[in-house]
C-alpha cells in the first residue's frame, strides 16, 4: 500500500445479506401434497450409528445418542428401535415363585411368552379348587372314621396299660386313683381307700407290706407314664400320615391336569411337585384340632395359600416383537425393581408376591431408552445400571441392602438374566464428561449416535424439511403451508443456524414456528398458512421476549449509556456484543476506549485486572499485544503502554469477538487518527492481523442498525464484519432494504489494515524494505509516535543538562 492509496473496500451487495428461498423453486403448491417423512432429516450419521448398535450382538455395544435438545433424538431413536423390534421375536415371561426351603429367597422362572399369566391363573384355580377339595376330604365319613380309629386305638392302649396296673394293685389291696396332679397309688381296706391317718393306725408289718407293694407298683406306673408321650407321638404321626394321604388324594387329580398342561416345562413341573409336597407337609397350617373345615375356609381367604401363588413380573403375552421401553423417571427402584411392604399390626411385612418389576425387567430381550441427565440425577441408579450391564443380570435390592446399612429382614430374590440394549439420550457435553471421568462408561456404551444441529441447504434437504413439516401438520391437525410459507420456514431454518448455506435440524423450534403460524392463520380464518403468517409468528415470538433489548436500546437513545453513531473520536470505537436470555439473543453496541502513555509496551486490560474479563477475552487482548509487538517492535522496543476498557460495562466480559475492535481503537490512540463513530465493529483477530469469524453476526448487525434507525439513518452508518462471516448473513428484511437503498452498509473485512482504512478514511500503509511506512499513513503515524516515546527520555535528559539562563 502507499500512503495516498484511497480506501477501496466496498460494502456487501444486498443479495449477499440474505439468501432467499424462491417459493417457485419448491415442487409443490401446498405441503398437503407431500408424503410423510420417514426419518429425521439431516441425521444420516446418527441413523447409521443406531442401526449398527442395534445389530451388534456383542456385549458393551450400548448406545449414547448425543445432540442438542430438539434435534429429534428421542423420536428418531424410538422410531428406529420400534422398527427393529418388530423383526425380533417376543422375549419370554418372568415370574417369581416361593422357595419352600428358603422363603426369603424367591425363585425366578423364565417362561415362554404368554405362559406366565396362564400359570398364575392355573395356580389361582388350584388354590380355589383346594379350597373346595380339602374341606370335602376332611369332612368325609371315611376320614372321620379313620381318624376316630387312630384316636380310639391310643385311648384303648392307654386304658389297657393302666388297667393292668390297676388290676395288679387291686390284688395287693392297693388302689390306682386319679388326683388333680395325675395318677397315684393308695392303700385299701375292704374296698375303701385309707386316709393317711388311717394308714398310720395300721400295724407296722401291714404298713411295711403296703409300702413294699406300692413301691413295686409305682415303678410299673412310672414306666407306663413314660410310654404315654411316645404313644401320643405315634398317634399324631398316624394322624399326619392320614392327613397327608387325604391331601394327596384330594389334589392328585388337580395336579395331574396341571402336570399334563406344563409337561414341556421341566421347571414348572418341579415347582408343582414342590407345591404338592409343601401342601401335604404343612396341612396343619390349614387344619386345626377343632372345627377343621371352618379353619380351612378361613385360611383360604387369608394368607395361608399366598405362598402357592405366582407373581408375574413380566408378561409379554401381548408384546409384538421385542419390547421398546422408555423410562421417563429412572430412579433406582423404577430401574431395577423394588420390594413393596404391607403394614400389618404396626409392622411392615413382605413376601415374594410384593416384588415389582423395573424397567430393566420390562425391556429385557429388547431395548431400554432413558434420558442420561435424569438417570445421573437419581442416586444409585447409574451404578446399579452399570452393574447390571456388566454382570448381565438384574438383582433387586434396596440401597440400604447394597450398602450394608439395612439390618432388618428383607427378601433376596434370585437375579434375572439380562439381555437387552440400553440407549441413553443426552447432550454432547454430558457424553464427553462421562467418557473422561467414568472409565466404565466407554466399556458399556461403545457406540455414539451424534445428532447434527444443522445440514446442508440443498434442494433435497429443503424438500425433506417440507415433508417433515407436512407430517407435523397432518399429525397435529394444523393447516397446510403454501409455497411462500414453506420458503419462509426454510429461510428461518438458515437463520437459526446463522448460516445461509445450512439448515437447522432443530425440529422443535421449527415445529413451534409452524404451530404459531397456524394460530395466526386460524385468526385470519383462512384455510392455508401463508408467508405472512409465518413472519407474524416470528415477529410475535420476538416481541414476547425483547423487553430487555428495548430497555438497552432506550438507555442508549436517552444517553444513559454513551454510544455515538455520528462524528469521529480518537481512541474510541463501537464494538458489538450479543446477550442471550433463554432462547432469545440480541445484539447491542458497546463503547471501547483506549488511552496510551509512556511505558514498556504493556497493554492493560482493565476488565481482566478487576476480574470481569473472561479467559477468552484475555486471550484476545494478548493476541493483539503480539500483533503490535511484531509490527512495531521488531527493531526498537515499544516504549508505550496502553489501557483498554469496555465503558459502562458492569458485568463479566468474555469472548474474543471484540479483539479486532480493541486493536482498531489502540491503533487510533497510537496514531492520533480519529475513528468514525457511525460504524461498529465485530470480529476477532490473530497475531498476523487477519480478521476471524465470530458468532451472532446477524444479531450484532441488527442491534447497531436498530440504534441507528432510532436516531435516524444518515447513509454513512454501517458495520464491519469478518469477511468469513459473509456466508452466515441472514439479516432482517428492513436491514437488507436499508442496505439496498444505500442508507446502511455491511463491510467484509479480511485484515486489520482494511478495517482501519474504513474506520479512519486514512490508508493503513505498507512497510518498505527498510520497515518504514508511507508518509500520512496510519502505520507511519504510529511509528512516529512510538519513536517520540522512545526518544523522549533522551530529550528530557538533554534538557536537564542545558544551563539555566539568568
Amino acid at each position: 500500500m502507499s500512503g495516498d492509496q484511497p480506501v477501496s473496500l466496498s460494502p456487501l451487495p444486498p443479495e449477499r445479506l440474505f439468501t432467499r428461498c424462491d417459493p417457485h423453486s419448491l415442487p409443490f403448491q401446498s405441503t398437503a401434497e407431500l408424503a410423510d417423512a420417514d426419518d429425521a432429516i439431516g441425521q444420516e450419521r446418527a441413523m447409521e450409528a443406531i442401526s449398527f448398535a442395534m445389530g451388534m450382538r456383542h456385549r458393551g455395544f450400548n448406545l449414547f445418542a448425543l445432540g442438542a435438545e430438539g434435534t429429534g433424538r428421542r423420536s428418531l431413536v424410538m422410531r428406529l428401535l420400534s422398527r427393529q423390534a418388530t423383526e425380533r421375536p417376543a422375549p419370554g415371561d418372568w415370574v417369581y415363585i416361593n422357595d419352600f426351603e428358603q422363603n426369603q429367597r424367591p425363585k425366578a422362572l423364565s417362561l415362554p411368552a404368554g405362559r406366565a399369566i396362564l400359570l398364575k391363573k392355573d395356580m389361582d384355580w388350584l388354590i380355589g379348587e383346594l379350597g373346595q377339595a380339602l374341606p370335602a376330604a376332611f369332612e368325609a365319613e371315611e376320614y372321620r372314621n379313620r381318624r376316630q380309629a387312630i384316636e380310639d386305638a391310643l385311648k384303648e392302649r392307654q386304658e389297657q396299660a393302666f388297667g393292668a396296673i390297676a388290676h395288679d394293685a387291686g390284688k395287693n389291696g392297693v388302689a390306682l386313683v386319679r388326683t388333680p396332679v395325675g395318677l397315684a397309688l393308695a392303700p385299701m381296706k375292704d374296698t375303701e381307700v385309707l386316709s393317711p391317718e388311717q394308714f398310720k393306725q395300721l400295724p407296722d408289718d401291714q404298713q411295711d407290706r403296703f409300702k413294699t407293694d406300692m413301691a413295686a407298683l409305682q415303678e410299673k406306673l412310672e414306666a407306663t407314664l413314660k410310654l404315654v408321650p411316645k404313644w401320643e407321638r405315634e398317634s399324631r404321626a398316624s394322624l399326619r400320615a392320614l392327613d397327608h394321604d387325604v391331601v394327596a388324594f384330594a389334589i392328585e387329580h388337580l395336579l395331574d391336569e396341571l402336570i399334563a398342561k406344563y409337561s414341556d416345562l421341566p421347571a414348572v413341573l418341579t415347582y408343582l411337585t414342590a407345591v404338592a409336597a409343601d401342601v401335604a407337609a404343612n396341612v396343619t397350617d390349614f387344619l386345626g384340632d377343632d372345627d377343621r373345615s371352618a379353619k380351612v375356609r378361613r385360611s383360604l381367604g387369608g394368607d395361608a395359600f399366598r405362598r402357592y401363588r405366582v407373581n408375574v413380573l413380566v408378561d409379554n403375552d401381548q408384546t409384538q416383537g421385542a419390547p421398546v421401553v422408555y423410562e421417563d423417571y429412572p430412579t433406582q427402584p423404577n430401574l431395577i425393581g423394588r420390594i413393596e411392604h404391607l403394614a400389618q399390626f404396626g409392622a411392615l411385612i413382605t413376601d415374594f408376591n410384593l416384588i415389582r418389576a423395573g424397567s430393566l425387567h420390562k425391556a429385557n430381550g429388547g431395548f431400554l431408552v432413558m434420558d442420561a441427565r435424569k438417570l445421573l440425577m437419581n442416586p444409585f441408579a447409574w451404578e446399579d445400571l452399570k452393574r447390571a450391564l456388566k454382570v448381565r443380570e438384574v438383582r433387586i435390592e434396596s440401597p440400604g441392602q447394597s450398602m450394608g446399612i439395612l439390618s432388618t429382614f428383607s427378601l433376596e430374590p434370585a437375579p434375572i438374566a439380562l439381555d437387552l440394549k440400553v440407549v441413553l439420550i443426552g447432550d454432547p457435553m454430558l457424553y464427553y464428561q462421562l467418557s473422561h471421568h467414568d472409565p466404565e462408561f466407554s466399556e458399556l456404551f461403545k457406540v455414539a449416535a451424534d445428532f447434527d444441529w444443522r445440514m446442508d441447504r440443498s434442494p433435497q434437504a429443503v424438500l425433506e424439511l417440507a415433508r417433515s413439516v407436512a407430517t407435523l401438520t397432518r399429525k397435529e391437525g394444523l393447516l397446510p403451508l403454501d409455497q411462500g410459507a414453506m420458503a419462509r420456514v426454510v429461510e428461518q431454518a438458515s437463520r437459526l443456524v446463522e448460516d445461509a448455506e445450512k439448515l437447522s435440524t432443530h425440529m422443535a423450534s421449527l415445529a413451534d414456528l409452524v404451530r404459531e403460524a397456524d394460530h395466526w392463520a386460524m385468526q385470519d380464518k383462512v384455510g392455508i398458512i401463508g408467508a405472512g403468517h409465518v413472519q407474524r409468528a416470528i415477529d410475535a415470538s420476538i416481541r414476547r421476549q425483547d423487553r430487555v433489548r428495548d430497555n438497552v436500546q432506550e438507555e442508549i437513545r436517552r444517553g444513559i449509556i454513551h454510544v455515538a453513531t455520528s462524528g469521529s473520536e480518537t481512541g474510541q470505537i463501537n464494538a458489538l456484543a450479543v446477550l442471550e436470555l433463554g432462547n432469545f439473543a440480541f445484539g447491542h453496541p458497546a463503547r471501547i476506549t483506549a488511552r496510551i502513555h509512556a511505558g514498556k509496551g504493556d497493554v492493560i486490560d482493565i476488565e481482566r485486572e478487576i476480574d470481569l474479563g473472561g479467559p477468552l477475552h484475555g486471550k484476545g487482548v494478548l493476541i493483539l499485544s503480539g500483533f503490535l509487538a511484531a509490527r512495531f517492535g521488531e527493531t526498537e522496543p515499544l516504549s508505550v503502554s496502553a489501557s483498554l476498557v469496555f465503558e459502562q460495562s458492569y458485568g463479566g466480559v468474555d469472548g474474543d469477538s471484540a479483539s479486532s475492535a480493541e486493536l482498531y481503537v489502540l491503533l487510533s490512540a497510537l496514531s492520533g487518527v480519529p475513528i468514525r463513530q457511525d460504524l461498529a465493529v465485530t470480529g476477532s483477530v490473530d497475531q498476523f492481523g487477519r480478521i476471524q469469524a465470530i458468532g451472532g453476526v446477524n444479531e450484532k448487525i441488527e442491534g447497531f442498525f436498530d440504534l441507528c434507525v432510532s436516531r435516524g439513518l444518515s447513509g454513512s452508518q454501517g458495520v464491519l464484519i469478518p469477511a468469513s462471516n459473509s456466508a452466515h448473513l441472514m439479516l432482517r428484511a428492513d436491514v437488507v432494504e436499508a442496505c439496498r437503498q444505500g442508507r446502511f452498509a455491511i463491510y467484509p473485512v479480511e485484515h486489520v489494515d482494511q478495517g482501519i482504512e474504513v474506520l479512519t478514511g486514512v490508508p493503513a500503509g505498507e512497510a518498505d524494505e527498510n520497515g518504514r511506512y508511507p508518509v500520512g499513513s496510519v502505520n507511519r503515524k504510529i511509528q512516529a509516535r512510538l519513536a517520540a516515546f522512545l526518544h523522549r527520555p533522551e530529550r528530557l535528559l538533554d534538557r536537564d543538562k542545558k544551563p539555566e539562563l539568568d
